[in-house]
């Protein structure tokens, strides 16, 4: 259903000249400009000039690798599927307005032809022509619009149909992405947790070095943790002394 929903787009942007274009670019991979061609049976500037006038619209998308032994570039192509759709979408949305507009002008105004060559006329350009044919002098009659407005009204059910499997298709491709998306971030994810392990293995790895580079620390002897305590407990006894000197002193002024 959908290759031929892109059938009816191509053909309606390019002509029948890109009939069967669509199976080779209804692809998930970008497509080697050459084979087109070849499969096409046309020529390398044919099937380029198919291919700009689908990408003036969009629906196409490329990219350019350059061949390493001959040294030119080469352009793959696919379709966007969903540019696509929505392209479809609006397409068949301004038909069926089209076609609603000219129902309801049929019903509200009157028309005039020429039986003879098959000329149709709105009320004010027969009037102007004094409701005779300019080519054979035929007297216009009024038309008959009835099967014209059905012929409307049953066109307008067809592109109703057709608006419905399209939208199923968008919703389909919808999916699609979503799901796409989804599998692109967990992945992204992934990455930066592992980057972000990465870095810490890292950072580790430096302390880690920075330590060994460092000289080794002497360890303190028994004999001057000794004298540090006899220090202080010097340095005490004289606190104490001097503290008792003072109070004397204070006792004797008094």
């Amino acid at each position: 259903m959908l290759n031929k929903l892109l059938d009816e787009i191509i053909v309606s942007v390019v002509g029948k000249s890109a009939e069967g274009i669509v199976p080779l670019l209804n692809t998930s991979k970008y497509v080697n400009e050459f084979i087109i061609a070849k499969k096409l049976g046309i020529t390398i500037n044919q099937t380029r000039n198919i291919l700009y006038k689908i990408s003036d619209y969009g629906l196409v998308s490329s990219v350019r690798k350059k061949d390493k032994k001959k040294g030119w570039y080469t352009y793959y192509w696919k379709f966007e599927i969903m540019k696509c759709l929505e392209f479809l979408r609006d397409f068949l949305i301004k038909s069926r307005l089209e076609i609603e507009d000219q129902v309801k002008t049929r019903n509200s105004k009157v028309f005039y032809a020429c039986e003879s060559c098959g000329l149709e006329y709105d009320e004010d350009e027969a009037l102007l022509m004094n409701f005779t044919c300019d080519e054979c002098g035929e007297i216009f009659t009024v038309k008959d619009n009835s099967k014209l407005i059905k012929e409307m009204g049953r066109n307008t059910t067809k592109f109703d149909e057709k608006l419905k499997i399209v939208q199923e298709e968008i919703g389909k491709e919808q999916s699609k992405l979503g799901k796409k998306k989804a599998v692109g971030l967990k992945k992204e994810e992934k990455e930066n947790e592992k980057r972000k392990a990465e870095a810490k293995e890292r950072r580790d790895q430096k302390r880690k070095e920075k330590k060994a580079s460092l000289p080794a620390k002497k360890p303190k002897t028994e004999k001057k943790t000794k004298k540090v305590k006899e220090n202080v407990k010097s340095k005490s006894k004289e606190k104490i002394q001097s503290r008792k000197s003072v109070k004397k002193s204070s006792k004797k002024k008094k």
